[in-house]
C-alpha cells in the first residue's frame, strides 16, 4: 500500500518545524513539490522546502518530484465554482504523481504550508483522489505551526483575550462584516486589502508579511494613524519579491465593544 504524508511546514523556517514534522520526513521516500505554473516569486517557494529537505535529512536517502500546478482562474462564474475547478486540476496532477512517481510500498510527502487544516485544500483533493478510486493509498496529517500562532508570538499579544472569541477569516469574507462586528478578527489570504474599509474605525491592527522567514515585516498600531505605511510597504514587498504571505488582526480597544 501507498502512504502519503500531508506535512505542516509552518512558515518554511526550520524553528518553526515540529519534531514530528523532522521524524516523519526521515520517512519519505519521494517528497512532491508542487509550483504554480507562471507564479512571479515561485522559485523562492520552491527553494524554501528543498533547503528544508537538504538540512532535515541525509542526501540520497529520498528523490524530489516537482510538478506545475494551474494558476487558480478569478473570474469563473463564482469563487466556489473556480475554486472546486482549481482543485479538480490539481487533483488530476497529484493522482498522476501517486500513481507513476511512487512504487508500491513507499511513502510520499506534500509539503504544505502552515498547516494543512487552515485554509489549504490537500486534505479534501486526497479524500476526492480515493473517492474518484484512480489510484488507493493511505495517507497522514501532520499538523504544523500556522501564520496566525506566529502573529501573536512576534507582537506579544493573545489571540484571544479574557471571555472574548477570535474569528479566523479571509479578506474575501471580511468584506461582508460592518464595522459593528469587528470585534477580533485574524485574516488570511487578503489580496485585497481589505483592512481599508474600516480605515476610520477605532480599530487596532497587528500585521505581518512573510512570518517566521528572513524577510519578515511587522507594523502595528491603530489602523487609521498607519494605514498609509501598511499599503506602501504591502506594495513595494509584493513589486520586490513577485508575491506577499502576510497575515493580521484586526480588534478593537480594551474596553471598547461592538454594538449588539
Amino acid at each position: 500500500m501507498k502512504k502519503i504524508y500531508l506535512i505542516g511546514i509552518g512558515p518554511g523556517n526550520l524553528d518553526y518545524l515540529t519534531v514530528k514534522a523532522i521524524n516523519t520526513m526521515k520517512k519519505v521516500d519521494v517528497f512532491f513539490l508542487l509550483e504554480k505554473r507562471g507564479q512571479k516569486g515561485h522559485e523562492d517557494l520552491l527553494k524554501i522546502r528543498q533547503e528544508i529537505l537538504k538540512r532535515c535529512l541525509e542526501k540520497g536517502t529520498y528523490r524530489v518530484v516537482t510538478a506545475k500546478i494551474p494558476e487558480r482562474k478569478k473570474r469563473d462564474k463564482s469563487y466556489k465554482e473556480g475554486v472546486q475547478t482549481w482543485r479538480q486540476q490539481k487533483a488530476e496532477v497529484m493522482t498522476e504523481l501517486i500513481k507513476n512517481k511512487m512504487k508500491d510500498g513507499e511513502n510520499s510527502a506534500f509539503l504544505v504550508w502552515g498547516d494543512p487544516s487552515l485554509y489549504d485544500g490537500h486534505i479534501e483533493i486526497l479524500q476526492h483522489i480515493l473517492k474518484q478510486g484512480a489510484v488507493n493509498f493511505e495517507y497522514e496529517v501532520i499538523a504544523g505551526i500556522t501564520s496566525v500562532q506566529i502573529l501573536a508570538e512576534k507582537h506579544k499579544i493573545p489571540l484571544n483575550r479574557i471571555g472574548e472569541t477570535i474569528v479566523i477569516t479571509t479578506g474575501r469574507r471580511l468584506k461582508e462584516y460592518s464595522p459593528a462586528e469587528v470585534r477580533n478578527i485574524a485574516v488570511l489570504l487578503d489580496s485585497y486589502s481589505t483592512f481599508k474599509h474600516f480605515k476610520d474605525e477605532d480599530l487596532d491592527i497587528y500585521w505581518g508579511g512573510y512570518l517566521g522567514t528572513d524577510d519578515e515585516i511587522l507594523l502595528s498600531g491603530k489602523l487609521k494613524d498607519i494605514i498609509e505605511d501598511l499599503k506602501k510597504i504591502r506594495k513595494e514587498a509584493k513589486k520586490k519579491k513577485g508575491w506577499l504571505m502576510d497575515t493580521y488582526i484586526l480588534r478593537k480597544p480594551e474596553g471598547l465593544k461592538s454594538n449588539e
